[in-house]
């Protein structure tokens, strides 16, 4: 529930940011009269969301075990895909977004067409939304507990959009770069978990070699499934189901937070732990980019301008 309600929180902070940036540009240059225009594109944004969520969650009680795995290891591949791009979008893009968005606006106004404002609209919304569908499903797919993870997302949207209703009231102050920087970083623990869930479930369908086919790696003292060192590279990098209970409380935090999970392959070991070094690294890269010429900016001293100076 927690890293499900800070995953709705954060896309739907963002959602809910460029919707209010469009919102007040609409109302600063005097076209209130498109906006029913702007929240139908929203609207079938959200459709189209609530759409895709509900065809993964019943299209695949039509597919047999391996076909269901092998839909949700690939998909939780594109969620972790789409999650990485945005994070590092939001890094690039946050000071000039408002500026595109604005001109967005006017090149479609200048167009005179219909469809120009429900687009930006529905382009706004839409990308946030099928990357939390996706996102979603697939931690839900592997924290195996929909109620909680469901009405964590769902926390989040609406905290998200009461404080995107309170920021663009000027009732309320939040540092945005300093808020995504800690989410950013969060959703990065976050996706190498998804990964690393997507590698399990791309074994048990046989996409992969692991464990569960022919291709595990046998211990010879025991014959069977390699664990540790005698399982590498296709039996299992440690179980620890005995220390930790699968289904328990200890178990549900730890997958929630750094993707943790008692029995792990060495594929999952692997994946993970090179997700979070790679992306990890350039992602702290990217926030220090961020910070130094900020920090550069308020440290420069006040000179006085010559003499003679206009």
């Amino acid at each position: 529930m927690l890293a499900t309600f800070l995953m709705g929180l954060r896309e739907g902070l963002e959602a809910a940011l460029v919707v209010g940036i469009l919102v007040a540009y609409l109302t600063r240059i005097g076209r209130r009269d498109v906006l029913p225009r702007l929240w139908a594109g929203v609207g079938l944004a959200v459709a189209l969301a609530l759409a895709i969520g509900a065809v993964l969650t019943f299209g695949a009680y039509a597919l047999t075990f391996e076909a269901q795995e092998l839909i949700g290891g690939g998909l939780s591949l594109v969620a972790v895909a789409m999650v990485t791009w945005m994070i590092f979008w939001m890094l690039r893009t946050a000071r000039t977004m408002k500026a595109h968005l604005e001109g967005g606006v006017d090149r479609a106004l200048a167009m005179s067409g219909f469809w120009g404002i429900v687009a930006i609209g529905f382009v706004s919304v839409a990308r946030e939304g099928i990357e939390t569908t996706l996102l979603l499903w697939s931690m839900v797919q592997s924290f195996g507990d929909a109620p909680s993870a469901l009405l964590g997302a769902l926390l989040g949207l609406a905290v998200a959009a009461l404080l995107g209703w309170l920021l663009a009231r000027g009732m309320v102050r939040l540092n945005l770069r300093r808020f995504f920087a800690w989410t950013g970083g969060f959703l990065v623990v976050v996706a190498a978990g998804v990964l690393a869930y997507a590698f399990h479930d791309l074994q048990e369908a046989g996409a992969l070699p692991g464990p569960f086919g022919a291709s595990a790696t046998i211990d010879p003292a025991t014959g069977g499934v390699g664990v540790g060192w005698a399982g590498f590279p296709f039996g299992w990098a440690f179980d620890l189901s005995a220390q930790v209970a699968p289904g328990g409380t200890l178990a549900a935090i730890l997958q929630a937070t750094v993707g943790f999970m008692p029995e792990m392959t060495w594929l999952q070991v692997i994946a993970w732990a090179l997700y979070l070094a790679v992306v990890g690294s350039f992602f702290v890269r990217g926030v220090g980019g961020r910070r130094r010429p900020e920090a550069a900016a308020s440290a420069r001293p006040l000179t006085p301008a010559p003499q003679g100076a206009s």
